[in-house]
């Protein structure tokens, strides 16, 4: 039996479809576990921590990518590689300080949000997505850069975009290793 060639996209689709359909299904747990918005929150970023911190091994093997050298090249792989191979978009990144270590990632098109239309008036300190700033902040860890990952703009809130900031706190340590 042939496959057609098409097929292997529409998998991949649909498998994209049931992550998002299933995560609305998980915030939507938690809002009901948790009567406040900032314990969903710090729920989803908790979450989002482990699961970036086990990520971080399938994208240095699936990429191939070498060492980032600064933090400009850091921000642009996160949006140029690992958004575009998980997450099937490619947000902007926009440097916010002199100092080289805030960036903004714009994302146009958030996949997450696929079948969301708005939160609920109740449910305004939500942060919905935070899932994936967990998940930036416990990949970075893991390759020794501590950074502060928080949503500054969502769609959802009535904001023209969706805007990630990423704030670098301490430049990494060059370690030389002994023979």
């Amino acid at each position: 039996m042939s496959r057609s060639p098409g097929r292997k996209q529409e998998n991949h689709k649909i498998s994209r479809e049931l992550f998002v359909l299933t995560y609305g299904a998980l915030v939507a747990q938690l809002c009901k576990d948790y009567e406040k918005d900032e314990d969903v929150n710090a729920c989803l970023d908790r979450m989002g921590y482990s699961i970036g911190i086990r990520l971080i091994d399938d994208f240095l093997a699936r990429s191939a990518v070498k060492k980032c050298r600064s933090y400009s090249e850091t921000a642009n792989m996160i949006a140029q590689v690992a958004f575009k191979m998980y997450l099937g978009v490619t947000p902007s990144v926009s440097c916010n300080s002199a100092t080289g270590n805030e960036f903004s990632l714009i994302l146009d098109k958030n996949p997450l949000v696929d079948f969301v239309e708005e939160l609920p008036a109740e449910r305004a300190s939500l942060c919905y997505c935070n899932l994936l700033c967990g998940v930036i902040r416990g990949a970075l860890e893991m390759v020794h850069l501590a950074a502060e990952v928080t949503f500054l703009q969502d769609r959802l809130k009535g904001d023209a975009v969706t805007e990630i900031g990423i704030t670098f706190l301490r430049k990494p340590e060059d370690r030389k290793h002994r023979r």
